[in-house]
């Protein structure tokens, strides 16, 4: 099992803005230094606890910093911006990060930025993959370009100068483009297996119950074999919220006490899907209603907490739940006590994974390499 890091920081509305980007800048840099071998970043334009507004833009900022590990959009939501930018913007990352960059791509979740984009009534899943499509087409195609959709039409036909560059898109250094990544969040994902029948990977969210991330398995083995490619489940990332002490005590504290940067990100989430009327994704049973989805059943489900022996055998019963995959995103928190979160991340690498790979069958070790 290799180990990432992922990031959809949700943030203390009364922090200074500037201050939770550089923690969050620093926490990619941790990862790095500690041998993660990916990260990625999520982005909303409207919500005052989740500071990143732009990962392509945030991930630009870690450009020359970063020394090893690939980095990756978690998610671009591509119905709130025009096709031809995002082409360009991503082409241009993927040059900067010297080809070390995952493309990652969602319809995006936060209605209020449906609503402040002008498409909280559209088909955002039809202008998803219209804009992909678009994006593609780009990356393959030569100007002046000739693309129709039914929300995109591009062109510099009537402005292209051929002679001095003018009327062309870049392209990405990684040929035909960077690997195309997408982030499950439903039960028995029809999204993940039209994603893997394309030729992309999926990412399980670390807000999904563990009976709901295991679904995600059968889909995208279903949607490797319609697109005629090798089911490898190497290219399966899962996400959690861990934190890791050298006692007990602190560990639960952390995790589970008042204050806690943990209960805080799940109670924002908690109370934003429910309200978006994705409360299934909290349930053990879809036939239970919302009312008794709380928040103390959410935390004992979906964070891991412990010394490292203890995080160690409950990532392995998580794994025994949901089955193998390649990838563990160790899924960063607002820094309430830096000391302790920047030993968690540490923890992790260094005494968790090992424990965790040195029980595993070797063969599925390294199939995860």
């Amino acid at each position: 099992m290799k180990l990432g890091f992922f990031t959809m920081p949700v943030h203390p509305t009364t922090r200074p803005w500037a201050d939770t980007l550089r923690e969050d800048q620093e926490a990619f840099l941790l990862a790095d230094e500690l041998g993660y071998t990916e990260g990625y970043v999520g982005e909303h334009t409207t919500d005052a606890a989740e500071t990143i507004t732009s990962c392509v833009a945030f991930l630009a900022s870690l450009s020359g910093r970063i020394k090893q590990m690939r980095l990756g959009t978690g998610t671009v939501n591509l119905p709130n911006a025009h096709p031809a930018a995002v082409a360009s913007q991503v082409a241009m990352l993927d040059h900067m990060l010297g080809g070390r960059f995952n493309f990652g791509i969602s319809p995006g979740g936060l209605l209020s930025d449906a609503e402040v984009f002008g498409n909280l009534d559209a088909d955002r899943q039809a202008m998803f993959l219209e804009s992909i499509d678009t994006i593609l087409a780009l990356w393959a195609g030569e100007p002046p370009y000739d693309i129709h959709g039914k929300y995109w039409t591009i062109s510099t036909a009537r402005t292209m100068m051929t002679d001095i560059g003018q009327g062309f898109i870049g392209k990405p250094m990684q040929r035909p483009h960077p690997p195309i990544v997408v982030t499950a969040v439903a039960p028995f994902s029809k999204g993940v297996t039209a994603a893997a029948a394309r030729g992309w990977d999926p990412i399980s969210a670390n807000f999904l119950m563990p009976k709901w991330v295991a679904t995600h398995r059968a889909s995208y083995l279903e949607g490797c074999k319609q697109g005629g490619r090798p089911g490898d489940l190497a290219n399966w990332r899962v996400a959690k919220s861990i934190f890791v002490a050298d006692d007990l005590a602190t560990a639960r504290e952390y995790a589970r006490g008042a204050g806690s940067a943990y209960v805080f990100y799940y109670q924002q989430l908690l109370t934003k899907l429910v309200k978006n009327g994705r409360a299934e994704l909290f349930k053990d049973d879809r036939a239970q209603p919302d009312s008794a989805v709380t928040l103390e059943g959410v935390l004992d489900k979906l964070v891991i907490y412990g010394t490292p022996d203890k995080v160690a055998d409950e990532i392995l019963a998580f794994r025994e739940e949901v089955g193998a995959f390649g990838t563990l995103l160790y899924a960063g928190k607002d820094w309430r006590e830096p000391a302790l979160d920047k030993k968690s991340m540490r923890l992790m690498a260094e005494e968790v994974l090992p424990r965790v790979n040195a029980a595993l069958p070797r063969d599925q070790v390294e199939a995860a390499e």
